[in-house]
């Protein structure tokens, strides 16, 4: 693969874990999703070589079920919930093993950045974080991966940071010119928890006004379902101007590798509405 020019366009990709496991059952992996998603991002990789993709993944029905035992994100002081700590560990980091297995065997060079061994938190946000390292595998070409996991946490002893979170915090260094959010939802729902009316799109316009029908997750979420994951978007969107957040459902084989290569899927999310003839 030929290398990319520095003015190549950077696209954050998360794969949620609703998407990846059963998050209605403990420790349960979607294996042949995971391959599939897998294929899909090296066929993008292999129409596109000029792309630079960094790509993120959510717990599912690993880490969240233990994180939700010990209220991990709200913080870990007592013998007890630091045990609670390194079980939220283990279980993200099994899971992130899977994924990338998946990876090596879809021939993709993917490289891990596991945030519990490279990020200080304070008050649950990301503090310090050297993204040097993460910023090189790019520029050589790699594919490196971080994931949701904990973080030492210099207010509350420790804490759990989301992709979203952890994306936050790269958004305004690294710049991309789109992230995409793939889940099982098609997008945030207008009606929630009904589900029958999709939202096309959500700007700084419209937010105030769509904000109370977004809803949560049907699943065990300690980092705050689908309302949190659009103000995070927007915040994105507000820091880098131009910037395309998708929300969308990669279920059907060929959505992931359609979102990458430029298609707009489910929800988008802009900061500015698009003008005429945009």
């Amino acid at each position: 693969m030929s290398s990319p020019s520095p003015l190549s366009p950077l696209t954050l990709l998360k794969l949620g874990g609703s998407l990846i496991t059963d998050k209605t059952r403990p420790h349960t992996p979607r294996l042949e999703v995971l391959a599939r998603l897998a294929d899909e991002i090296a066929a993008a990789r292999q129409a596109r070589p000029g792309l630079r993709l960094l790509l993120g993944h959510g717990s599912g029905s690993f880490g969240h079920i233990p994180a939700q035992r010990y209220a991990t994100r709200q913080g870990v002081h007592t013998e007890e919930q630091w045990l609670g700590f390194g079980e939220v560990w283990r279980e993200a980091s099994t899971l992130h093993h899977l994924v990338m297995e998946a990876l090596a065997s879809a021939s993709l060079p993917a490289l891990s950045f596991p945030p519990s061994a490279g990020v200080i938190a304070e008050g649950g946000r990301v503090a310090d974080w050297n993204v040097s390292p993460l910023a090189a595998a790019l520029g050589a070409s790699l594919l490196p991966v971080v994931y949701g996991d904990v973080a030492f946490d210099r207010v509350l002893g420790g804490t759990i940071l989301s992709t979203e979170d952890l994306f936050t915090h790269l958004v305004p260094l690294l710049r991309p010119t789109r992230v995409l959010l793939a889940g099982l939802e098609p997008g945030a729902w207008a009606d929630y928890p009904a589900c029958t009316r999709l939202i096309p799109t959500i700007t700084a316009e419209n937010y105030a006004q769509l904000a109370p029908a977004l809803g949560g997750s049907h699943a065990t979420d300690v980092t705050g379902g689908m309302a949190s994951k659009v103000r995070q978007a927007l915040d994105w969107a507000q820091a880098v101007p131009g910037l395309e957040v998708c929300i969308f459902s990669a279920e059907v084989p060929g959505s992931l590798q359609a979102a990458i290569l430029g298609e707009s899927l489910g929800t988008r999310i802009t900061w500015h509405p698009a003008q005429p003839g945009y």
